[in-house]
């Protein structure tokens, strides 16, 4: 088969080489520059890319997408969109292949979003931008989605494809809130999107704009998925909260339990909630409910607080409110193996033994 890796980019020289490398286990690889100023192009030129520079004015990110997919042959059998602050781990265009059948017209792999200092995921997915040369187009001014227009999609899995992302925290996401209000604008019943603008306004503290978009979406005909329900139930509490309408907060995080009840994030939010108002035993109580689910949904709906050490942390604590000094030790000891040089968390050890030892 003849497979093609394509992208964009714009002043990417610190990740050019790495990229180049990991993608190199493709045939060709074609990528459409929209305007660096740095060592991009030549970096990527030297690693044989195929580079074609053109402005995209007005930004879209589903435009630049669809014309880095046009420099893709025609004969291509198998096409990958990657970002330039992503790698993948050696061996993945074997594994695609091997999965790879007749009638298959894209495959999904796993995403680790977010890495921790030790290369550990904190946030992992499926992401499925490999795909045929035909019959597929970028859709939305931002969080494009690749859709199909040619009949049924024929899906296959390969999990042990490992796609890693290592963001530039220093590079702006201005753009993405007037792109989001342009895609709800040009497409108002699209739920995801919907969904994703209400989020960005809660980001940007926004929080009367951020409970109206997000009651928006929870209205519309498309927005069956729990997850993103319950999600939006979620950051509609989360407004509350920071309004200081914690009774309104409490309703939404409950309604997001119920939306989703495998989920541990509306738990885990509202525990950290009632630890901040002193409700120890209630936030304990919403912690041990949490702990009860042992399935970690793999989708971008996860939330790190939710299956890293912050549920043994907040145990530790509520125990150590509570008078239970040696329950707060057997907690923080397990937060600690997840964190096991957090001064803080290593000083709440020392402040629990000492109590427990008196």
């Amino acid at each position: 088969m003849k497979v093609c890796v394509y992208a964009i980019s714009k002043n990417e020289e610190k990740f050019a080489k790495k990229w180049v490398e990991s993608m190199k286990e493709a045939d060709e690889i074609y990528v459409l520059d929209t305007g660096s100023t740095d060592a991009t192009v030549a970096l990527l030129e030297e690693g044989g890319c195929h580079v074609k520079v053109e402005v995209i004015d007005p930004w879209r990110f589903d435009v630049a997408r669809n014309k880095s997919l046009d420099m893709v042959p025609d004969d291509a059998d198998i096409c990958v969109c990657t970002d330039l602050d992503e790698v993948f781990e050696k061996g993945w265009r074997k594994k695609i292949e091997d999965a790879w059948n007749e009638d298959t017209t894209r495959c999904q792999y796993t995403y680790h979003w977010s890495l921790d200092q030790d290369d550990k995921p904190i946030v992992s997915f499926f992401l499925n931008q490999a795909h045929k040369r035909h019959g597929y187009c970028w859709r939305h001014p931002v969080h494009e989605v690749l859709e199909y227009n040619l009949g049924n999609e024929v899906v296959v899995s390969c999990p042990d494809v490992i796609l890693k992302h290592y963001p530039d925290s220093s590079k702006s996401r201005s753009s993405y809130l007037p792109l989001l209000e342009l895609s709800v604008e040009e497409e108002p019943d699209d739920d995801r999107n919907m969904h994703y603008l209400g989020r960005e306004y809660m980001y940007y503290e926004m929080w009367d704009k951020s409970i109206e978009t997000l009651k928006r979406h929870l209205t519309l005909p498309r927005a069956v998925w729990k997850d993103e329900r319950a999600a939006s139930m979620r950051f509609i509490g989360r407004c509350y909260k920071n309004l200081k309408q914690y009774d309104e907060a409490r309703h939404w995080y409950d309604l997001a339990i119920q939306e989703a009840p495998h989920l541990r994030d509306a738990f885990v939010e509202m525990a950290l909630m009632e630890y901040e108002l002193e409700q120890y035993a209630t936030a304990e109580d919403l912690c041990f409910r949490a702990l009860e689910i042992k399935s970690h949904e793999k989708t971008y709906i996860n939330e790190p607080f939710s299956w890293d050490q912050t549920i043994y942390d907040l145990l530790s604590i509520c125990a150590y409110h509570q008078k239970r000094y040696s329950q707060a030790v057997y907690f923080v000891e397990i937060a600690l193996s997840y964190l096991p040089n957090d001064a803080r968390l290593i000083n709440n050890r020392i402040i629990f033994k000492q109590k427990e030892s008196s």
